[in-house]
This record gives structure tokens, C-alpha cells and sequence, in this order.
């Protein structure tokens, strides 16, 4: 009859071998001993089974969106004016999933907009931003130090030009399902 510890050490194997599934990768394998670890295709379920009088654990993964699946950073994002061509900003500082890059503020993508157009914001690929905040300072700033704010919220990001001038626009987003943050530059010469 297995003792309480055996039955603990079995749990713990199993949990053991579960997270030698998730970390090395989803590729079906057969452990020394009779364990047998399995991942299904693109299924959202990860099961590791232990033989003896082990439980089956299982767990769940969530299923990645269209923005996180197969991506090693963020989406680009676009900046586009009414009527105008899309202008794919420059990526700053991010935290993607498990990585991440830090920069320093940049000067941006340079674009040719009006006093208070309407500007929007296209990520490629398309996915879902839990919120964005943009802000603005003059081109020759080499920080955020007094910028100001264009816009904010969640969805599409949409927001009008500022004034006339050469400013630096910076679109900071948190994507959502957690998967990171993004900040993203464009230069604007406003008429």
C-alpha cells in the first residue's frame, strides 16, 4: 500500500513532468519509467500523465489571439491621415511575452499631416489593445519631458494632429491578454 509521501512524490513527479512539457515544447515524448507526457496538435490543453497511483494533472493554456501566434515582438503599427498613406512607426522600448527591449525616445517615422486631422492607428497584424495613451513633444526633444497628450483609450487608436510644427508623437500601448507594451514614434510635420 503506497504511503502518503509516495502519493505526494507522484503528485509532484506529475506536476514535474507537466512543466517540462510546457517548457520544452509540444512535442510528444516518453519519459524512463513508463511516464508519458502528450500535447494535442493546436489544442489549448496541456495533460501530463504519470503511471502508478498518481492523479492525471492537467492544465489549460490559453489559446493565443491572432497578434501573439508566431510572433517573436509586438505587431508593427501604422499611422495613417484621412485619405492618406499609412507611414509603420518606429518600435521602441517593449515587452513582448517572455522578452522585451528597452530604447531610448526616438525621433520617430517621419509623416506630412495637417493642423487637426484625424489620424488612426493600424497594428499588422490586426489584434486587440486593452488601452493606448498618445502624446506629443517638439521634434528636437530628446525626451517625454512635457509632452502632451493627444489621445487616449481603448480599441483603434484615433486621434487628431497637433498644431502646426515638427513634433515627435509616441502611441504607447498595453496589448491585451497580457501578452506586453509597445511604444511606437512618428514625426510629424504639421502645416
Amino acid at each position: 500500500m503506497p504511503t502518503r509521501f509516495t502519493l505526494i512524490d507522484s503528485r509532484i513527479s506529475a506536476i514535474g513532468a507537466l512543466m517540462v512539457v510546457l517548457l520544452v515544447g509540444c512535442s510528444p515524448t516518453t519519459a524512463p519509467g513508463g511516464s508519458a507526457t502528450s500535447v494535442a496538435g493546436p489544442s489549448p490543453t496541456v495533460a501530463a500523465t504519470v503511471a502508478g497511483p498518481s492523479p492525471t494533472v492537467a492544465a489549460t493554456v490559453a489559446e493565443p489571439s491572432p497578434t501573439l501566434a508566431g510572433r517573436d515582438a509586438p505587431p508593427e503599427a501604422q499611422l495613417a491621415a484621412e485619405g492618406g498613406e499609412a507611414v509603420l512607426g518606429q518600435l521602441g522600448s517593449y515587452t513582448w511575452l517572455q522578452s522585451g527591449s528597452d530604447s531610448p525616445w526616438l525621433p520617430g517615422a517621419p509623416i506630412a499631416v495637417g493642423a487637426g486631422e484625424p489620424l488612426t492607428v493600424g497594428l499588422v497584424p490586426a489584434g486587440d489593445l486593452a488601452d493606448w495613451r498618445a502624446r506629443y513633444v517638439p521634434s528636437n526633444a530628446g525626451d517625454p519631458r512635457g509632452a502632451v497628450v493627444l489621445g487616449e483609450g481603448t480599441g483603434d487608436p484615433a486621434f487628431r494632429a497637433p498644431k502646426a510644427g515638427s513634433w515627435t508623437v509616441e502611441l504607447f500601448v498595453e496589448f491585451a491578454a497580457g501578452a506586453g507594451t509597445a511604444s511606437y514614434y512618428w514625426l510629424l510635420d504639421v502645416s
